[in-house]
């Protein structure tokens, strides 16, 4: 079995067609808006306190849809509004822009003038100057050093470190005995020798790159971090499990119909991690690099597309559709690469049954945790 090789392996689905990340990211829109307030918040606090004329701005794992300048419209528009209300120098703002090299860094970077245009119209029309603004890429895994020391005002990162560097080691495919068979990630059947394996990883992880951002903050400067996770302690449960158990029993319908190998499922497993705020807690309390102004959680439907509040979903068989259709974006590269891609079809129409049919018995939700950082 081919091990699976997170920097040529991960990325969005690309282009811009049905199934492509471009067309379905707006459950990581929905997440942008709920943190703008506090992103403001951030951006204003560094803008105030900056020494010289430039401020530096890192997006890790930006990926390659409008969501990523979105954040630098959020930016731009926070300091814009910072000038008009409290006046003082004009800086000028330096974005990079992280993903992995596999990122669709052409397609961001065919829109970044239109973007300007647009900002710039925008804020011609409110009658607030413009900061002068420069974007850059930056193709690299947020787990290595990025940039110089002492060089960053803001990082930001959003639905990105629930991602793992690798699978933790003893779940790579070519490992015999298969730790978690039947299993995409942690299911009621997984071992707690695997869940283990996965918290070690996730905090060796964090640790990580906790001490990376530190190296490349200014003294005082900021991160904001947005990511998946779960409201409960136990680490079987939550929205992520639920969902990612829905996925892997559709998988393990194409192999009850010989469609897929037995020993593909069960060698196959997610890098990724959802921590509760304890665990994310203890991290940042271990690391002793930075101080926390805030962390929160909040939930978001599953459906992206479903704004409504209450427990009950209108629409169950679209809603399994919207829901399948925003997976597939981020997962079909992994999948596609250990699975081929004939499979894929059939694999997220029948995972959307799956949810279909979870959502008319149970309306459940991702739990996602943002917190806010200073560099100590």
């Amino acid at each position: 079995m081919a091990v699976m090789r997170m920097e040529h392996d991960f990325h969005m689905a690309e282009g811009e067609d049905d199934n492509s990340y471009a067309k379905n990211s707006r459950l990581q829109e929905n997440a942008l808006v709920e943190t703008k307030p506090a992103l403001q918040e951030a951006v204003t606090q560094v803008y105030a306190a900056l020494p010289h004329p430039t401020m530096t701005i890192v997006d890790l794992g930006c990926s390659s849809g409008e969501n990523t300048l979105f954040f630098v419209s959020n930016v731009i528009k926070a300091v814009a509004d910072h000038l008009e209300k409290l006046g003082g120098r004009t800086a000028e703002l330096q974005f990079f822009l992280n993903d992995l090299p596999g990122n669709d860094f052409n397609r961001v970077f065919r829109s970044v003038q239109r973007f300007k245009n647009s900002i710039g119209g925008m804020c011609r029309r409110k009658g607030e100057e413009i900061p002068a603004f420069f974007i850059a890429g930056l193709p690299s895994s947020y787990y290595r050093r990025l940039l110089p020391r002492s060089s960053v005002h803001l990082f930001h990162s959003s639905y990105c470190l629930h991602w793992r560097s690798r699978l933790p080691h003893g779940l790579e495919g070519k490992k015999r005995p298969y730790l978690n068979k039947g299993n995409i990630y942690i299911a009621m059947t997984t071992p707690p020798s695997v869940v283990k394996m996965y918290q070690e990883e996730f905090e060796k992880d964090m640790l990580l790159f906790l001490r990376l951002r530190h190296e490349e903050l200014v003294a005082g400067g900021q991160m904001m971090l947005t990511f998946l996770g779960r409201k409960h302690g136990d680490a079987y449960s939550g929205g992520l499990c639920r969902l990612l158990g829905l996925l892997s029993r559709s998988m393990q319908s194409l192999v009850d119909e010989g469609l897929v190998e037995k020993e593909k499922l069960d060698s196959f497993n997610l890098p990724l991690y959802g921590p509760s705020m304890e665990e994310v807690k203890a991290i940042v309390d271990q690391s002793q690099q930075f101080r926390m102004n805030h962390i929160k959680l909040f939930e978001t439907n599953w459906d992206p597309y479903d704004d409504s509040e209450g427990n009950d979903v209108r629409d169950s068989v679209q809603s399994g559709i919207n829901v399948s259709k925003t997976l597939r974006a981020v997962m079909e590269p992994l999948f596609a690469s250990h699975f081929g891609e004939s499979v894929l079809d059939e694999l997220f129409k029948k995972f959307a049954y799956n949810v279909e049919v979870h959502l008319k018995k149970e309306k459940t939700k991702y739990s996602v945790i943002t917190l806010s950082l200073t560099r100590i």
